[in-house]
């Protein structure tokens, strides 16, 4: 009787997290031989990767996927409890950001430029990457590692985007920062902050907002990190980010933070975790 009621149990489980797999999207990328990196890149240099095939999420997980999770577990992020999230609004000098102890997933910008409620379908920010890692651990995956990642976004290519190098095009596929710098509002692109998920054009793989939008969490370390380094990184850029300031919304570059730092800019997308054995 306790076996069956232990079969039963771990049979419930794997229901439960198909049910929380079933709620994303995923494409799948072909295992190969890929290039990735770039010549002149000390943090990212270019080389050759073997991957086997893998499941990324066509988009960002969204404030309504988090606030299932949040629902579900009673989970506090690091901003809730740390009460330092570092927030933006035009006027600020460039690379300047605001701490707001009032800032966390349900009110990405501070308590007084407004909450979610009519953004359930944008990508949940203002969490770490901590908080992202217990998301994985809840909905039964993981964070792409940095190479799973780049491979993704290039779709094929070998270029720093994934239609070729020239920069133009981002237009029709990213929401980013238009302005010369921050001092002015832009929403150039219909957004100034977020925009909901999949609002621009995919890429050849089917993946929305690979570049703008939010800085996607990465498992993994890059060329620079140090052996015991625990800073973690995020790459493709977001709103925030412009050809002046930041310009990451490509396939080449990747940035690094403390694992518990919570930035309205930050956010993530999931691959399937493997199954039990199976080599990742």
């Amino acid at each position: 009787m306790k076996q069956f009621r232990l079969i039963f149990f771990l049979v419930l489980v794997a229901s439960i997290q198909t049910a929380k797999a079933q709620s994303l999207k995923f494409a799948t990328i072909p295992a190969g031989r890929y290039q990735v990196g770039a010549k002149r890149s000390l943090i990212n240099p270019e080389r050759k990767i073997n991957l086997p095939a893998f499941e990324i999420a066509v988009t960002e997980v969204t404030n309504s996927q988090f606030a299932a999770f949040v629902a579900a577990t009673g989970y506090i992020t690091d901003a809730e409890r740390k009460h330092n999230a570092l927030v933006f609004e035009p006027g600020l000098a460039e690379f300047r950001w605001l701490e707001d102890s009032t800032a966390c997933w349900r009110y990405p910008n501070g308590i007084s430029r407004g909450g979610i409620s009519s953004k359930m379908d944008h990508p949940v920010t203002t969490i770490s990457f901590s908080d992202a890692e217990a998301y994985c651990t809840w909905a039964g995956c993981r964070l792409p590692t940095l190479d799973e990642w780049e491979v993704a976004s290039r779709a094929g290519a070998n270029t720093r985007y994934f239609w070729g190098n020239n920069r133009e095009g981002i237009r029709k596929y990213a929401n980013i920062w238009y302005g010369r710098d921050h001092t002015t509002a832009d929403s150039t692109d219909g957004y100034m902050y977020t925009s909901p998920v999949a609002s621009f054009k995919p890429n050849g793989y089917g993946l929305y907002d690979m570049y703008g939008n939010v800085f996607e969490f990465c498992e993994g370390k890059t060329a620079t990190d140090k052996k015991d380094s625990k800073l973690v990184h995020a790459r493709g850029g977001s709103w925030w980010c412009s050809k002046n300031s930041c310009n990451y919304f490509n396939s080449v570059d990747i940035g690094t933070q403390n694992r518990h730092a919570s930035f309205s800019n930050q956010g993530f997308r999931v691959v399937k975790a493997p199954s039990p054995g199976q080599e990742r």
